[in-house]
């Protein structure tokens, strides 16, 4: 429906809202909207005030608050004409700002192309949306009312509006349950994006309807007939046609044909009780024929939009298919309008921004995950963030439990990953196994509908896999095992540009050198070097060669003043050097050739952090600090130590390979350790019935990170999920 009065708006308000004084605010906003716009128009060619009006209408058949309607009136003035937020917040009030603040395209900032922009234009409508969720009910009424005149647009821009619709704006009146303003952007949206398509099921609908709704009828007045005799009072019954988007999806998406499709037209039962509910559908099911596997229990497990029904399909005596919705009048108000039916204005009630954003994130759990992804991922950027809202909040549609019985939602096809994830980052990076339905099961395994999920975890995992991004469905999943890989393969470059660095110097007999953030940017500037880290990574990368930067290094300290004072260092240095042990490579600062021993418990390697333990008798003993002795240690008899810096031996190292069982699974791993230059001094399988193989592998390497080089290589094997130290 267009209207074009200010009357019509004021008719709709009128109905719910009885204060004058938001009368006075609302005829206010329009005037200043009236004036405001002055002297334009749209494509259609009428005054541009007929848009901002329609979309206040469409909040007052929502039954908004005044607020979000002269939000709605005042949508576009801070765009488009020459008012700014503050302005219009001493005029009308610091919420209706924020919410049109909210609303406002960045139509002012710079962008590479039109795609970067939309994304943008996306990212802060859903940031803002986590400030307010009133900013997107305005913004979907803005939509609605944009596609119902898109016909005065060109075609190109038409297409590209009705999928950026399609994609974003239809799944979030979804989520926000507004079923009749999801059902108009999505059939709108498909007469624009595949016209053909959308007029062919228009018209099955049309050549099948009279069919179909004289069996429909005939049912709904045999249903009648049984709640009346079975003292059913005060019910309704009433048949609904599919809308044509979603009988599209199902022939595409399910290749299936329209005489295919059961809920074309559904019969639909509003009673008074959920009592009520669960009485009529036992009715149905003794005097029709339930179609198995075909029963949903909505109101036991409502929707994450709200969403609460009965749904059933039926096969009657003549073999007439048809499905049964079963609701209160409550829920079909919400089941029809959404969030805007929990939230319709109720004169006289007061609530706060605060109050409301609280209730409503409570009745929509998926609103509240938003706020929270929000708020973790308020650094990414906006093309990562928008698909990860859109691919993992839109689209949910499995809906799994954790151990305690929370419900999660996630996308068809997602796994155990997607779900550790979704629970919390940690969770993520730190998982090595999940149990579904109290069984073990593959990291890719698919989850369910109903499937109760639990994740095991290891503290000292080394992390997620490559293998994983091919594993993750979720967006979010795939944007943090990367952020993960990226920090990983980012700190072992790090310290294989360091130790290249090192190994180059003690290569040159100089052992007493400091590689400072000034050395580099003062050096290596011109090699697009600014700090110490990007001195070690063109290094590491081979861009720029250890010599390099030693010859570089020496030509700098020529001078009597800083050669004497490497010479004092180097005295000092070579003091230090006098206590370190040429079997461990260990310094022990203060003391000459100690006794000591590499803890077999732990086998500490060059890289990690370490702790002494001074035996009664058996010298010091070298522990890893993650060592899980070290808890019973007496803290007064614990050193300091720390690694020489080219210690010339290779150190044992015990780690623990979690894998599915994989007949090549013990040759690809040691194929793996020799192609890393590191040698086996021992290795060990044992699988159990679940297809689980836990390999116990011993190797000799010369440091952390040539471990950590084949640790990354190994998981590159597509059976391996989880590689761990062993006792630490």
């Amino acid at each position: 429906m267009e209207y074009k009065k200010f009357d019509d708006l004021m008719y709709l308000v009128k109905t719910y809202i009885l204060n004058e004084k938001s009368h006075e605010l609302i005829t206010k906003a329009y005037n200043r909207a009236y004036e405001l716009h002055q002297g334009q128009f749209r494509k259609s060619g009428e005054p541009y005030i007929i848009h901002p009006l329609n979309v206040a209408c469409i909040l007052a058949e929502l039954h908004v608050g005044p607020d979000t309607i002269c939000a709605g009136l005042l949508h576009d003035v801070v765009e488009d004409t020459q008012i700014s937020k503050e302005e219009l917040a001493k005029e009308f009030s610091d919420d209706i700002a924020e919410i049109v603040d909210g609303v406002t395209k960045i139509s002012n900032l710079k962008f590479v192309s039109l795609e970067e922009k939309q994304v943008e234009n996306h990212q802060k409508m859903l940031l803002a949306m986590g400030r307010d969720i009133r900013v997107i009910v305005v913004k979907l009424a803005d939509r609605l009312h944009n596609i119902r005149t898109l016909n005065f647009m060109p075609a190109e821009k038409r297409e590209r509006i009705a999928r950026e619709t399609l994609e974003i704006y239809a799944p979030l009146a979804h989520k926000l349950g507004m079923f009749r303003i999801k059902a108009e952007l999505e059939d709108t949206s498909l007469k624009y994006v595949d016209s053909p398509a959308y007029n062919k099921i228009a018209n099955l609908i049309k050549n099948d309807n009279s069919a179909r709704m004289s069996n429909v009828d005939h049912t709904i007045t045999e249903i009648s007939k049984i709640l009346d005799e079975q003292g059913v009072k005060d019910f309704k019954i009433k048949g609904r046609i599919k809308n044509i988007y979603s009988i599209y999806k199902k022939m595409v998406n399910q290749n299936k044909d329209f005489e295919d499709i059961y809920d074309i037209l559904a019969i639909r039962v509003i009673v008074n009780t959920i009592g009520e509910c669960y009485h009529v559908l036992g009715l149905i099911h003794a005097h029709y024929t339930p179609i198995p596997k075909r029963f949903k229990d909505y109101i036991a497990v409502p929707k994450p939009n709200m969403y609460q029904s009965l749904h059933t399909t039926v096969i009657s005596e003549d073999g007439f298919t048809f499905e049964v919705q079963i609701r209160t009048k409550e829920m079909d108000a919400v089941a029809e309008l959404g969030v805007a039916a929990h939230w319709a204005y109720k004169e006289g009630v007061e609530y706060s921004k605060e109050r409301e954003q609280f209730e409503i994130a409570q009745k929509l759990k998926w609103y509240g995950e938003l706020l929270k992804f929000t708020e973790e991922d308020k650094q990414d950027d906006a093309k990562n963030y928008v698909n990860a809202v859109k691919d993992d909040i839109l689209t949910t549609n499995v809906f799994v439990y954790t151990p305690t019985g929370e419900v999660v939602d996630l996308p068809v096809g997602a796994t155990p990953i997607d779900f550790a994830y979704k629970i919390h980052t940690n969770i993520g990076n730190k998982t090595v196994g999940a149990i579904v339905n109290n069984h073990i099961v593959p990291l890719d395994y698919e989850l369910n509908n109903g499937d109760i999920v639990s994740i095991k975890t290891n503290k000292n995992s080394f992390g997620p896999s490559e293998n994983w991004l091919k594993i993750a469905k979720t967006s979010h999943a795939k944007h943090k095992i990367k952020s993960f890989l990226n920090k990983q393969n980012r700190d072992i470059l790090l310290a294989h540009g360091k130790e290249s660095i090192d190994e180059e110097f003690h290569n040159s007999k100089i052992t007493e050198y400091e590689i400072t953030e000034d050395f580099a940017k003062t050096n290596f500037s011109k090699n697009n070097i600014n700090s110490l880290d990007d001195l070690y990574l063109e290094v590491a990368k081979g861009n720029l060669s250890p010599k390099t930067v030693v010859t570089k290094y020496v030509g700098v300290i020529s001078g009597d003043k800083t050669q004497e004072l490497q010479l004092n260092r180097q005295i000092e240095r070579n003091q230090k050097l006098l206590s370190a042990n040429n079997e461990t490579g260990v310094i022990v600062e203060g003391l000459t050739n100690p006794l000591i021993k590499l803890g077999s418990c732990c086998n500490p390697i060059p890289g990690d952090n370490i702790i002494g333990y001074v035996t009664k008798g058996s010298g010091i003993v070298v522990h890893h600090i993650g060592c899980k002795n070290c808890k019973s240690f007496q803290m007064e008899r614990i050193i300091p130590l720390e690694w020489a810096s080219n210690p010339d031996r290779k150190y044992p190292c015990s780690i623990k390979i979690d894998a599915a069982t994989n007949i090549n699974l013990l040759v690809d791993i040691m194929n793996t350790v020799s192609a890393s230059n590191m040698s086996i001094l021992s290795i060990n399988a044992t699988s159990n019935k679940d297809l689980e193989t836990t390999v116990k592998l011993k190797v000799m390497t010369k440091s952390l990170v040539e471990l950590e080089k084949m640790i990354i290589n190994l998981k590159k094997n597509k059976y391996i999920y989880n590689i761990e130290r062993d006792n630490i």
